[in-house]
């Protein structure tokens, strides 16, 4: 099986977009490819943070993670800083990356502008993701277009490594996933869901309760007109709507809108399938969360898994740039 790799930095909540459109396709991946899921706390670094916070966020997102269905007998989980090839390569990367494909990052240009304090780590940390990718062997990497440069990168990174000192990288291929549902902010449906803090109303994240839930899709914005239909050209906040209820309940937006009439019946009827979608994951999650004992002994069992690829990949590359020997 080709082997996939995929990661999710733990800054802010996870969200019914990224469960809907990314994190449902990494669950069914599992049993159709050799998976391997990390979670970047090294790319958190990149910006000033408060450090328990970024313990807890870690831990709660690996729960999260097996909540949703990864399991760590049928995919590799774990956190990237506990295996400690990742900061190794990094620095490879970096002295095989030129600096001016770092500077054409278009994602460096957008987290830099209007910031007091860029650190190093936010122009380089393209480096650390190739190095993510180039340990695991990896085949694929489902992405979506936004991080297709990044792929790119890694790909020229991997080619001329290869070039100078023999082949040590396997070259990735950036895979667009099967398309999940789009989902889009409750409140400006033109815009994608997403971790901001700039639109808590428009986000429903995993683990708000089925109350606040149901709030926020009953208060999402519509459309004029009363017609129930999915076009999300001229009605985006209807067709947003049918859309997360469609992928609630296992159907296509248009087969979602049949029999209802009423925007408040859409919302009701999005709103219950949503909490009952999210109910089952809650569940695991809190149970998870009793027992954080156990989350760390899966995340160390994925880190063995993780480091056994890792380190062979890292003696390799040692070797063939001719770093002597311990």
């Amino acid at each position: 099986m080709a082997r996939v790799f995929s990661g999710i930095k733990p800054t802010g909540g996870v969200h019914l977009g990224n469960h809907l459109g990314a994190l449902q396709n990494w669950v069914s991946l599992q049993d159709r490819a050799d998976a391997v899921y990390c979670v970047v706390d090294l790319h958190a670094l990149t910006v000033p943070h408060d450090p328990d916070e970024l313990r807890a966020a870690t831990l709660s997102l690996a729960q999260i993670l097996i909540a949703i269905g990864l399991d760590p007998d049928r995919c590799t989980l774990f956190v990237q800083s506990h295996v400690h090839e990742h900061s190794e390569c990094a620095w490879i990367m970096e002295c095989t990356a030129a600096f001016g494909e770092l500077r054409r990052m278009t994602q460096f240009k957008d987290k830099s502008e209007g910031s007091d304090f860029v650190s190093g780590a936010l122009f380089t940390y393209p480096a650390l993701q190739a190095s993510d990718i180039l340990l695991y062997d990896t085949n694929q990497v489902p992405v979506g277009e936004d991080q297709r440069q990044h792929i790119e990168l890694t790909r020229d990174i991997a080619v001329r490594f290869n070039n100078r000192y023999g082949d040590t990288f396997v070259v990735p291929e950036a895979v667009i996933p099967e398309a999940g549902a789009r989902v889009m902010d409750l409140q400006h449906p033109t815009a994608k869901m997403s971790k901001s803090d700039e639109s808590p109303q428009g986000t429903v994240l995993l683990l708000d309760e089925p109350s606040v839930v149901e709030k926020k899709i009953k208060r999402s914005v519509t459309d004029s007109g009363s017609e129930v239909r999915y076009d999300p050209a001229e009605k985006p906040g209807v067709s947003n709507l049918l859309a997360i209820l469609g992928a609630a309940t296992g159907q296509s937006p248009q087969r979602a809108a049949d029999g209802i009439e009423r925007y408040g019946d859409l919302k009701a009827a999005t709103a219950e399938a949503v909490i009952e979608m999210l109910r089952p994951i809650q569940e695991r999650y809190h149970e998870l969360a009793a027992d954080p004992a156990e989350t760390g002994r899966l995340l160390a069992k994925g880190a063995d898994k993780a480091r056994q690829v890792a380190s062979a990949t890292m003696a390799r590359a040692r070797a063939n740039l001719g770093l002597l020997e311990a």
